[in-house]
């Protein structure tokens, strides 16, 4: 679970980032949830962007895409999504805690 300035600082480090999963008209369905998988094991902090054929929201896209990888959702913003996941073994994105409240960014 993050913070609010947890949230806000990962805001704006995925504000630069492209959006690299695309949800089209089948949705949120195995494929998308494995390659979502592969990509945040290896950047931790992914956005994501629902097409306009889509039949579902970024909201809901985002809902079910978090739940399926117990990744939190960082922001929903029109029809993009930002997720992110903290991989334990390798963390790359070093976010805001009580003992360092100011982490630089990468």
């Amino acid at each position: 679970m993050l913070t609010s300035k947890q949230r806000s600082y990962l805001r704006g480090v995925a504000n630069t980032e492209a959006a690299i999963i695309q949800i089209g008209k089948g949705g949120v369905d195995q494929t998308v949830i494995q390659s979502t998988r592969e990509a945040l094991a290896a950047r931790e902090l992914i956005k994501c962007r629902v097409l306009q054929n889509a039949l579902v929201t970024a909201g809901e896209s985002s809902e079910l895409l978090a739940d399926a990888l117990k990744a939190d959702v960082v922001c929903v913003t029109g029809s993009t999504f930002v997720l992110f996941k903290r991989n334990p073994q390798n963390p790359k994105i070093e976010i805001p805690t009580k003992k360092n409240p100011k982490p630089s960014k990468k």
